[in-house]
């Protein structure tokens, strides 16, 4: 229970971290993710093969891990754009309706019985995130960006758990990574000609 509730708190103060960073960063959202899975996918790549930790996949896994990656991906570049939209504590509120998502999306994505005790916690979240966007319309851009990331990171664990159930987690999230960094490579000049600084959507 208590190295439970210590990863939960090292959980939560990474989560608020990566967002100050992505608002200290003067990057475009697109730009600062692109770099993210970069480092990360090499450091990965280098650091599993050496330990011998990475398994030969079918290209049917390789391309099914990629399309998770690629989801994980626009999570990450929504949820920095509602950190710059509008701030950290709103991106981070937002990404609390991950469990909320997930209650949702799991039965209906694997056929199984939906739990309803989570579906109830994740609706007072969002009673408490409609509540930010009915008394602060200043932040609507920001808001809906969050929601979007939250959805989008809950359908790519779902996906990416079931995965890991044939798969060992260091191959699956090598896999994962580096397919959202070809997959993001792929459409980054089409972004960034659409947004070539950081979002600037009226409010």
């Amino acid at each position: 229970m208590k190295k439970a509730f210590i990863q939960l708190h090292i959980a939560v103060f990474l989560a608020g971290f990566t967002g100050i960073l992505g608002r200290l960063i003067d990057l475009n959202e697109g730009l600062l993710v692109w770099y993210r899975l970069l480092i990360t996918s090499v450091t990965m790549w280098i650091l599993f093969a050496i330990t011998q930790k990475l398994r030969i996949i079918a290209w049917k896994d390789i391309l099914k891990l990629s399309g998770i990656g690629f989801l994980a991906a626009l999570h990450w570049v929504t949820f920095y754009g509602s950190v710059k939209v509008a701030n950290v504590s709103v991106a981070l509120i937002c990404f609390s309706a991950v469990g909320f998502f997930t209650a949702l999306v799991e039965p209906l994505l694997l056929r199984v019985r939906f739990k309803w005790i989570e579906m109830l916690l994740g609706l007072v979240v969002m009673a408490g995130i409609y509540l930010i966007f009915h008394f602060d319309p200043r932040y609507k851009t920001g808001i809906i960006l969050g929601i979007i990331s939250a959805l989008l990171i809950s359908i790519a664990i779902i996906l990416l758990k079931q995965m890991m159930k044939r798969i060992n987690p260091e191959t699956a999230l090598t896999y994962q990574l580096t397919g959202g960094l070809v997959a993001l490579s792929a459409v980054m000049p089409f972004y960034l000609n659409w947004f070539p600084t950081n979002y600037i959507f009226p409010i």
